[in-house]
């Protein structure tokens, strides 16, 4: 299996700033959230990279792209249609091909020296198959993410096959039907954003939008799940977290990781010690 496209979904109206906005990367380096996620494709071995955006964003995302505006092809979503509408835009983009993808509002910190994507990319080449990235996530959490049920593969302590994804389930339904052996209690395999799919996702997308009610919005994770039921899909707990930028003080809680894993950390370390110890100053003496 090759892997030479990734198709980076920013075409929600929350989308069309998130991206945009400037972070300090783990070199000090002044960036983008979008610069850091096309880095993350480029890293992990994507030559050609498609962008799906919101109509009239192209000039603001060219500008948040910097060096790497080169690389990327943008496609609008007009008349949008939901998240899975929105991947389906690059059908004829990936064409016959299996591709990486990626969401605008997460960002990601490896563990090591293997960045996160090329982590779901090289398995997925290795084991000839659709990959996704998951990670144990606490059931409060569940609103946010689709989710995934599976069995642990033999011999590995972070790779599962799926057998049932559902899109933002509620505990008690996730607890009925996501559980996952080893994991801790009140824990589960949520999608970080980050897949590794094959041709057939798009023909499902595309069914799915033929057969929805005029309007009426499509998501990726039914695809999802029915992938997982037609071919072998994997999921693999990647060494490294994700940290959702589009939600309250998700880019804060981002920004420090990114700080903390850098070469900077010491000092970010005295310095967040420093404003911890600032005499605290309530709503009203802020005004």
């Amino acid at each position: 299996m090759s892997i030479r496209k990734a198709v980076i979904t920013a075409a929600a109206p929350d989308q069309k700033s998130l991206p945009l906005q400037n972070l300090v990367d783990r070199n000090g380096r002044d960036t983008t959230a979008l610069q850091l996620i096309v880095e993350e494709a480029v890293n992990a071995g994507a030559e050609e990279i498609c962008v799906v955006i919101c109509p009239g964003a192209e000039e603001n995302f060219l500008k948040a792209s910097g060096d790497l505006a080169g690389r990327l092809t943008f496609l609008e979503q007009d008349s949008p249609r939901g998240y899975g509408d929105a991947i389906l835009r690059a059908r004829d983009f990936v064409g016959d091909e299996p591709f990486l993808h990626l969401v605008s509002d997460h960002v990601y910190i490896s563990n090591g020296n293997t960045n996160c994507a090329r982590q779901i990319v090289e398995l997925a080449k290795k084991e000839n198959c659709a990959v996704s990235a998951v990670q144990a996530t606490r059931e409060n959490m569940l609103p946010y993410f689709g989710t995934v049920g599976g069995t642990p593969e033999a011999n590995s302590n972070d790779l599962y096959r799926i057998s049932k994804i559902i899109e933002k389930p509620t505990p008690t339904l996730a607890e009925q039907e996501l559980v996952v052996a080893g994991l801790r209690s009140s824990h589960y395999l949520c999608l970080s954003g980050m897949h590794v799919l094959t041709p057939l996702v798009m023909e499902l997308l595309e069914e799915s939008i033929a057969n929805a009610p005029a309007g009426c919005n499509i998501q990726l994770s039914p695809a999802l799940n029915e992938l997982a039921s037609r071919q072998r899909y994997l999921a693999l707990e990647i060494a490294g977290l994700r940290y959702n930028i589009g939600v309250k003080y998700g880019l804060l809680k981002s920004q420090l990781a990114i700080a903390l894993s850098g070469k900077d950390r010491d000092n970010i370390l005295t310095q967040m010690l420093e404003l911890v110890a600032l005499p605290q100053i309530s709503a009203g003496e802020a005004k």
